[in-house]
């Protein structure tokens, strides 16, 4: 199994929908190629635009299968990116901007999540309705106003479980820690967005915990050693005993200036002023075996390292899972 962002994101809906009818857009044939290579049996994938009826996912599918890449199995919820919320949000006065939906967003539906796989799919569970100030120990902004309490929704894009027969995928994509001001309203969102992990495994929400072994997968935005977020949420879930923390680790290993954290766990590279990140995740649960993990980031020598450049500034980060 894997996760990856292969950015399939534009700025107006039905754009991703469109180039991939058409089969010519560079960058989403580069994810095409990227997925293909990978060969995982079950794909979480974030930062994929969604359409009424699973369109984009539909049309995903298809175009992998042409490559020898079948996923007959998957599904896309929507998410809560660019659904409004009625409110000021960022207090400048304006309504329906990005900035005022339930997760940044251009238009609704942009930038969601998506799992392919070539195992049947069960019936989901959406944790994405829970209210932030529903979260126990939410670290809400101190200026986060009563309406806002009311109507905010944890989640930026989504929380959900999707069943793979005794298997359950834990999968969720998480705001950035920053754009935001002093308040940090940004940074204590994407640490809950972690958090809620151990919350749901603790039996602290409406939900119960998993019934069996799960995986963990996702883009959590936070790095658990270097970057802008609060790493505390990350160091939290990582140090849980409830999952193991199998460090997957790339060929290439870059030592960008002022990083503290190991460059073979990054997982995505934002360019110089930021660098590499270990901002996506696949953390089993204790008890399951682990045969073998990694990100798929070899060095510059290999040739299919210029395709997973093309493709998205995120590389694949995989695990092969011996279920019981």
């Amino acid at each position: 199994m894997a996760t990856y962002n292969p950015e399939l994101t534009r700025n107006g809906p039905g754009l991703v929908l469109h180039a991939l009818r058409k089969r010519n857009d560079p960058q989403i044939m580069a994810a095409v190629a990227v997925l293909a290579r990978l060969e995982a049996d079950i794909v979480v994938l974030t930062g994929v635009d969604y359409d009424y009826g699973q369109a984009a996912v539909t049309e995903l599918a298809a175009a992998l299968r042409e490559v020898g890449a079948d996923y007959p199995y998957f599904v896309a919820l929507r998410p809560n990116t660019g659904v409004q919320t009625g409110l000021d949000l960022d207090g400048n006065g304006k309504t329906g901007e990005s900035r005022d939906a339930q997760g940044f967003g251009r238009f609704a539906g942009s930038s969601g999540m998506a799992v392919l796989s070539r195992l049947p799919l069960g019936e989901v569970r959406d944790f994405s309705g829970l209210l932030w100030r529903d979260l126990p120990g939410a670290d809400l902004p101190p200026d986060m106003t009563p309406a806002a309490r009311e109507v905010q929704l944890l989640s930026t894009s989504g929380h959900y479980e999707v069943p793979v027969g005794a298997l359950r995928l834990l999968v969720w994509y998480a705001t950035p820690p920053v754009f935001d001001g002093p308040e940090d309203r940004n940074g204590r969102r994407n640490k809950d967005e972690a958090l809620i992990w151990l919350r749901l495994l603790e039996g602290a929400l409406p939900w119960a915990a998993p019934d069996g072994p799960f995986v963990i997968l996702g883009q959590s935005n936070l790095d658990p050693v270097d970057g802008d977020g609060l790493q505390g949420g990350m160091a939290a879930l990582l140090g849980s005993r409830a999952v193991q923390d199998i460090e997957p680790r790339g060929t290439a290993v870059r030592q960008d200036a002022g990083q503290q954290g190991d460059p073979a766990l990054d997982t995505a590279f934002y360019g110089k002023g930021v660098g590499g990140v270990r901002v996506d995740v696949l953390l089993p649960s204790a008890g399951l075996r682990v045969v073998a993990s990694g990100v798929m980031w070899p060095d510059d020598s290999d040739p299919f390292a210029a395709t997973l450049a093309a493709a998205a500034r995120h590389r694949p980060v995989w695990a092969d899972i011996d279920l019981p």
